[in-house]
């Protein structure tokens, strides 16, 4: 076999599903796997992705992140597990399937039947596990595909059973009552992790009501709420003791209180002005000065501290409902309040409720009017205040946000639809409580899964004591956090988090292994075993199916203390329980000690930051702080968000929603792997087609590189010699080439390692552009010569080094690409390579190859042909106009003489004649430095007068050479001290030259032409145009040609007098021959004109 010539104009895309065939047909991920069996291990643990719908191009960021280091490892000789997972219960499956059946609420599913309802939800599950694995096959995502975990197995499931076993037999489950947000929409809770997920921007109609005080006539307090459905169920209203509250007269006579700070607050002004955080349509929100002068105006009566206010009692805006004059409360009754004969309408005064947890005022001015209204049965501040002040609970919803019985011409009503918000604010109106509506912009919490807005409900709820949080908090700094700050964010979220809500009233989700008991006990079943030997009825039915509603629910237990039966609670299971065992479940912590130990803790997982820290990574660190006292991970790599090029949240109904199916047979998975390795990790992926694009060319110039390379190693029959290269013979820039190879090598493995390969990936973008902008460009006569001298052959053997290394190095994250290299690269060259770059090992860096100073010396070169063409570039010259001199100055002797030995390298790439060495820059260039006013205002104030003298009287040069030296210009004995931001850096350009500035170099390019330079100009046009015919004829880039073009004027003088240049450059062997037959022909415009050009392959050989 031989390399073959390729096509330069590939289908990238086509390529990749050959590759995926081809890894299929010979189970190369198999092979790869039999290559590190018993080796040592690298234990990555999945993050399970949700298998409800397709996968998205956000999912595939993080997945393309695990696949990237699972094959590193690999390539590095790590045995791994390569386990997939799936996450199966929840809320946000069994949304989907009442959507698919047309189901409005809970009680629908109740009536279809609960059994039916979770096979449809297992079904789901199935459904698009399949699809996503198969999607996942396409991003070449590298998984044992037939050993994918489920969350919804029965180990996964008796897993959490042991683990809330041991949580019970330590005390720390318990049944509380509490207000958390409920959806009326799904029937259920959510926890205080889950709420933050579906916080939205939202305009809710607020009201001003105002309370009537007892004992006092005319006379009312002025309330404020977002909530006026809440008002059915007050109970007080609270103060801040140490504010000042104004009692103002309206012009009707009535007497109103509230907070003095509050009378001239401009409320959300810098939102409204700002539009952030505001909804369009929404007008600017008034004063409460304003709302009394549109109602007649109002004049300040008094003063009075908020500390007196407390005691005074009040009529509530609902005393006429019944349930605000049931004793003890309503539904659920406080007995010892009962027996004090206290009621809702009863306890109705102004009370003190202090601060919060955190220490910070409960109430305060600004927002609102400095009165809160308070509902315990409502509210979960409000709540906690009821208990601290022995206040009555009124609940006035049932499970789908109805009122309940007691509420009068509001029973039946759903408290968050609009028509009973407008009947609500109609009623207030009539009996003369409203003094004001509108529209007031805020966040609140929505279902994170069906949208729907969530109240806040008094319920009983299954919960787990986390005052054993400081074990969870050791095991947090046991962990590397990528980026570091993720420790410090966990640490934030255990300091204020509340107890664990482990609870769901829903159907398709883990069976909380809880049987409750006539004497209000309950005991923790924790194992099918356990069950077993437990169980009294309903066993037979159960055992053949999984431990989920409704045959769950149907055994009953014998308390193996108290003899009670007992019935296990209907609720469903958190599902970051489900998530949060894996390390546990999956390595098989309960019935193969051994084979967890091995793989247990994990090395690595990944997943995105916002959210993780209160669900997927509280709930592994939580688990195993509990189960073993460590942590479950060792390292744990966070990564942003992904949103569409412009910035903004991809949504399907804003039109900007990429789909995963569609990117990948678009713009391909190779592109789409590398936009999401190279991004930092930290900041947010902008996902899109135009992004993509720019992307598509840098792969477009790795495959030009490898293209250029198989093109002339197929003409010349090239075969790798399996030798070492000899080092002496090498040219200086194959040695610059190797050493930065092999710099790339060696810093590769460091960013794989600490799993930074976006750092890598930038690294490797640096490189390529040194390959192909440099290395390829500077030696492509090496591979054109037509003898095949030793030169040609090192050119090869360098080059097919690189392109060997770079692939291997490469594919880790470009898979595909590196794949179809190296089949023609190394397949067809090397008798005994591996069947697949993937069962390469990763290469090792040759130390004795990094030449620090001949990397330094050709980087200098680099640098100077980089400055060289930006003052062409400021001088308006075309590159292809010869110009007579380079003229540079710098510092250092040594690389000035590699400057002046390799000189032929810098007159070639800037096109000049001659090139000297100056003794100082202002020979080509002056400096002047001007202040940054803003920065250096900010800085220094008043002494920014000196700065500016200071900077005027001291020489430009010498400040930019401490600048560059030092990092920052120290002024007035370094009482200021001056970094680069600080100032600007003008420069000038002596006369007849375009100069350039940077760091230690300058340099400088003379203006001025001769008819020589002018005519050699031309020819260097005329060689552009026939290389740009060439290219449209379709010749191959090694095809010489024949040539017939005819000239007049300064182009046919030029012609002549550079004719042996002009035949190499076009590869023209016979020029202005008579030609029959040719194969292009043609006009090329020319200055204005156009020119008749006839070609033709050449028949003869190049001598």
């Amino acid at each position: 076999m031989a390399i073959k010539k390729v096509n330069p104009k590939i289908d990238f895309i086509a390529s990749e599903h050959e590759i995926l065939d081809f890894w299929e047909k010979n189970d190369i991920f198999e092979k790869r796997r039999k290559l590190n069996n018993g080796n040592p291990k690298w234990s990555f643990i999945d993050g399970p992705i949700t298998a409800n719908n397709p996968m998205g191009v956000h999912h595939a960021w993080g997945r393309s992140l695990k696949d990237i280091y699972n094959r590193y490892k690999s390539m590095s000789g790590f045995e791994l597990r390569y386990q997939n997972g799936f996450d199966c219960q929840g809320l946000w499956v069994e949304i989907e399937v009442e959507k698919e059946l047309g189901f409005k609420s809970k009680r629908d599913v109740e009536e279809f039947g609960i059994e039916k309802f979770v096979e449809l939800c297992k079904e789901r599950v199935k459904k698009y596990s399949a699809i996503q694995t198969k999607q996942s096959k396409r991003l070449g995502y590298w998984m044992d595909w037939k050993n994918s975990y489920y969350t919804m197995s029965d180990e996964n499931n008796y897993t959490i059973w042991a683990f809330l076993k041991k949580l019970w037999l330590e005390g720390k489950v318990y049944r509380g009552s509490d207000v958390v947000p409920w959806s009326g929409r799904s029937g259920t809770s959510y926890s205080q992790m889950e709420i933050i997920e579906g916080r939205k921007l939202v305009a809710h109609t607020s009201v001003f009501v105002r309370f009537a005080l007892k004992e006092r006539e005319k006379e009312f307090l002025l309330i404020w709420t977002t909530t006026p459905w809440t008002l059915s169920s007050n109970v007080v209203v609270g103060i801040n003791i140490n504010l000042e509250y104004l009692k103002i007269k309206a012009n009707d006579g009535s007497v109103y209180y509230f907070a003095s700070d509050n009378l001239e607050f401009e409320r959300l002004e810098k939102q409204f002005k700002e539009k952030k955080q505001w909804i369009e349509g929404v007008p600017k929100l008034k004063t409460i000065s304003q709302i009394f002068k549109e109602r007649g105006g109002y004049e300040i009566i008094g003063k009075v501290k908020g500390s007196e206010m407390v005691g005074w009692k009040y009529e509530g805006p609902y005393d006429h409902f019944d349930a605000q004059n049931q004793l003890g409360g309503f539904p659920s009754i406080n007995q010892n309040l009962k027996h004090k004969k206290l009621s809702a309408s009863s306890q109705h005064q102004v009370i003190d409720p202090g601060k919060d947890s955190i220490g910070i005022d409960i109430v305060v001015s600004g927002e609102g009017t400095g009165i809160v209204h308070m509902a315990p049965g409502c509210g979960d501040i409000d709540h906690q205040v009821g208990k601290k002040n022995e206040l009555v609970n009124i609940a006035p919803l049932d499970d789908e946000s109805k009122f309940i019985e007691k509420f009068g011409w509001l029973s039946g009503k759903v408290a968050t639809e609009r028509e009973t918000r407008d009947l609500i604010l109609k009623d207030l109106k009539d009996r003369g409580l409203l003094i004001h509506s509108e529209q007031y912009p805020h966040i609140y919490p929505h279902c994170w899964r069906s949208g729907d807005e969530l109240i806040f409900r008094l319920v009983d709820e299954w919960y787990i004591n986390m005052d054993w949080r400081g074990k969870i908090k050791k095991v947090v700094d046991e962990i590397e956090w990528i980026p570091p700050w993720g420790n410090e964010r966990e640490h934030e979220w255990l300091d204020n988090m509340g107890d664990w809500m482990i609870s769901k009233k829903r159907f398709w989700g883990l069976a909380l292994p809880i049987w409750v008991f006539e004497d209000n006990s309950f005991f923790i079943v924790g194992s099918k075993e356990e069950l077993k030997e437990l169980s009294i009825e309903g066993w037979e039915e159960f055992e053949k199916n999984s431990p989920h509603r409704p045959w769950i629910d149907k055994v009953k237990i014998r308390h193996p203390e108290t003899g009670l039966i007992g019935t296990r609670v209907k609720d469903v299971g958190n599902p970051w329980l489900d998530a949060g065992i894996v390390p546990f479940s999956t390595l098989k912590y309960n019935t193969d000690k051994e084979y967890w130990s091995k793989w247990f803790p994990g090395d690595f997982v990944t997943e995105c930051f916002p959210g993780q820290f209160r669900n997927w990574f509280y709930s592994l660190l939580a688990m195993s702080a509990e189960l073993e006292g460590k942590a479950p991970f060792k390292t744990l790599l966070g990564h942003a968000l992904v949103k569409d090029e412009n910035g903004r949240e991809m949504h399907k109904s804003w039109g900007n929603a990429i789909w995963f199916d569609d990117a990948a047979e678009k713009m391909g998975v190779d592109v789409m792997r590398w936009m999401y390795s190279i991004q930092n990790i930290e900041q947010n992926l902008l996902f899109g087609y135009g992004p993509a694009n720019e992307v598509r060319k840098k792969i477009i110039t790795f495959w030009n590189t490898y293209s250029f390379f198989a093109t002339y190693a197929s003409v010349d029959g090239f075969k790798p010699s399996g030798k070492e290269l000899d080092f002496s013979s090498l040219s200086i820039l194959d040695k610059w080439i190797l050493a930065k190879m092999h710099v790339l090598i060696r810093d590769a493995k460091v960013y794989y390692d600490n799993y930074r390969v976006d750092k890598f990936m930038k690294a490797f973008d640096g490189f390529l552009e040194d390959l192909s902008n440099w290395y390829i460009r500077r030696n492509r006569r090496r591979f054109w010569k037509s003898d095949d001298g030793d030169d040609k052959r090192l050119a090869y053997e360098t080059l097919y080094h690189i392109l060997e290394c770079s692939i291997v190095l490469i594919a880790p994250v470009l898979p595909f690409l590196a794949e179809n290299i190296f089949q023609n690269l190394v397949r067809n060259s090397k008798k005994n390579s591996k069947e697949s770059v993937h069962l390469c090992d990763f290469p090792k860096e040759r130390n004795h190859w990094i030449d620090e100073q001949v990397i330094r010396n050709v980087d200098a070169i680099r640098k100077v042909v980089e400055l060289g063409r930006s003052a062409r570039s400021k001088s308006n010259q075309k590159i292809r106009q010869p110009l007579s001199k380079v003229s540079y100055a710098i510092e250092n002797d040594n690389i000035s003489n590699f400057i002046e030995d390799n000189k032929d390298v810098i007159l070639d790439e800037l096109n000049v004649k001659s090139i000297e060495r100056i003794s100082e820059s202002d020979d080509l260039i002056k400096y002047k430095i001007k202040p940054n006013l803003r920065t250096l205002g900010q800085k220094y104030g008043s002494g920014l007068k000196n700065i500016v003298k200071e900077l005027e009287a001291n020489n430009s040069k010498e400040l930019i050479k401490e600048l560059n030296d030092c990092g920052k210009i120290n002024l007035k004995g370094g009482k200021y001290n001056l970094t680069r931001d600080d100032i600007f850096i003008n420069t000038e350009p002596m006369k007849g030259f375009s100069a350039i500035s940077e760091g230690e170099i300058t340099v400088g390019l003379s203006l001025e032409l001769d008819d020589d330079l002018i005519l050699e100009g031309k020819i260097r046009d005329l060689v552009r145009l026939i290389q740009k015919s060439r290219k449209e004829a379709g010749f191959a880039v090694e095809d010489r040609i024949d040539l017939n073009i005819k000239l007049d004027g300064d182009y046919k003088e030029s012609l002549v007098k550079f004719e042996t240049y002009f035949k190499t450059e076009t590869l023209v062997l016979n020029l202005n021959q008579a030609i029959s037959n040719p194969d292009y022909s043609g006009l090329v415009n020319i200055d204005g004109g156009s020119i008749q050009v006839l070609m033709k392959k050449s028949e003869e050989k190049d001598g």
